[in-house]
């Protein structure tokens, strides 16, 4: 069997749905402990920042979270290399393990009321542990997909591991919905909202059993078999001009992209609905289970769409669209919230919030799409792993994670619903023309090379 044949992995095989579920469902157990902390973050105010000012302890809640992104590049940074000299599938056990034992205790840890100033300090400790588990899986994992997708179809065949952070998104958001739904209010902020980080043990268990049946990637094999391996992979990237200059682009154009419209997309948008606009809880969680909904087949779409035209042009589409979107759609979706709360037919303007969070949706799939082949494609097989997960960590971690609290912060500061989203739009623009002079493209590269 010839090294290209070790790569080809047609979609249908049985082979590859083993391992596009196993890495699928271990990734969407990640963003679902992940991301559940920032669904809850407006709960989380009261519980953990007591304050007589609401927008101090919401505040504090996203400032939380963001720590969790923060330290993703130290998590990338440790197990990227790990990756690239011991193989992509051990780190994978590491990082579940990690983010599992930080969620499940986040579903046991004691409240501000209960043991004071330790609360929000347990709290911030077990979500740096979060951040470091995520920063070793989210990368990682697109990385060992693609290496086992094949040359053929790359992009529509890993596309679908970018609908497992929505994905965990949209479970999280039906937890959610349906125990406020089953529960009073004082139950649910009694000890409703820890119900979801104890399901995490079953998700974990079954995640974790998943992936000790996988095996590892063909490219990694076959560099360790011609003994290629780096002792100092992520060392040997920044000293490269080639790897520094890709890890750049991925940093500042892809990755960056892709999380500043994430963040606006499927976490600020539930946060602003619910803070500027007031609607009803109930409404919001509909809303974001829609543009959930919504993004998935647009994000397969725009991974198939990078096989036929090249990833480069479907990210700048992307960048571009947001650029010009994001202040214009979050201002026709406060206006049309305003007017729904007041109006006694809202049918109208539920229609279209939909159609403005349809074309948001659009944005980042245009973005995501291709995202997971090109993390592959832009660097070399000996130093991929480290050379992909920094930089695409420290772009969501940095640039993505804080966006929330980035906007609410500026928003507060000017006192506005709404000059906080020039940071996304500025940024996207930045973004768009660097990669329109510098991305290469991408889509016909040999993951063996």
């Amino acid at each position: 069997m010839n090294k290209i044949n070790t790569l080809e992995s047609p979609w249908g095989s049985s082979r590859y749905r083993k391992v596009a579920t196993a890495v699928c469902f271990g990734t969407f157990l990640e963003w679902y402990d992940f991301l559940t902390f920032a669904t809850l973050a407006v709960f989380f105010g009261p519980l953990f920042f007591p304050s007589e000012d609401p927008n101090a302890g919401l505040l504090a809640s996203l400032a939380t979270f963001g720590v969790g992104m923060v330290v993703r590049p130290i998590g990338a940074a440790l197990f990227g290399s790990m990756g690239d000299r011991i193989g992509r599938k051990p780190v994978f056990m590491i990082t579940i393990a990690l983010m599992g034992l930080a969620t499940v205790s986040v579903g046991f840890l004691p409240v501000y009321s209960q043991i004071g100033i330790w609360a929000p300090i347990l709290l911030v400790g077990l979500r740096l542990m979060q951040g470091l588990s995520a920063g070793g899986e989210i990368g990682g994992g697109a990385i060992y997909l693609a290496e086992h997708a094949g040359n053929q179809n790359r992009g529509f065949k890993t596309s679908f591991l970018q609908l497992m952070g929505p994905l965990g998104i949209l479970v999280s958001t039906l937890q959610i919905a349906l125990l406020q739904i089953w529960l009073s209010p004082e139950e649910f902020q009694s000890w409703g909202w820890r119900v979801p980080f104890w399901i995490s043990i079953v998700l974990l268990l079954i995640a974790f059993k998943a992936r000790m049946a996988l095996e590892e990637t063909p490219v990694f094999l076959e560099i360790s078999k011609n003994k290629k391996i780096i002792q100092n992979p992520l060392l040997n990237n920044f000293r490269d001009p080639q790897t520094r200059k890709r890890m750049f682009l991925l940093f500042f154009c892809v990755s960056a992209g892709g999380a500043v419209l994430f963040f606006c997309v499927q976490v600020y948008t539930a946060i602003f609905l619910k803070t500027s606009i007031k609607l009803p809880a109930e409404l919001v969680n509909q809303f974001s289970i829609y543009a959930t909904a919504v993004l998935f087949p647009l994000t397969i779409f725009a991974g198939w769409l990078s096989d036929k035209i090249g990833r480069k042009p479907v990210v700048i589409s992307g960048l571009l669209l947001g650029t010009i979107f994001i202040l214009p759609g979050f201002q026709m979706l406060h206006a049309l919230g305003i007017e729904l709360i007041q109006t006694m037919n809202p049918t109208v303007n539920i229609l279209l919030m939909g159609a403005v969070l349809t074309v948001l949706s659009l944005c980042l799939a245009l973005v995501v799409g291709p995202q997971t082949a090109l993390l592959a494609e832009l660097f070399p097989a000996k130093s991929r792993n480290s050379a992909a997960t920094l930089p695409h960590n420290l772009a969501a971690g940095w640039i993505g994670g804080m966006l929330p609290f980035i906007v609410t912060w500026l928003n507060t500061s000017w006192e506005s619903d709404l000059a906080g989203l020039w940071y996304p739009t500025i940024f996207l623009g930045v973004g768009a023309l660097i990669a329109i002079l510098y991305l290469p493209e991408t889509r016909n590269t040999s993951l063996l090379d």
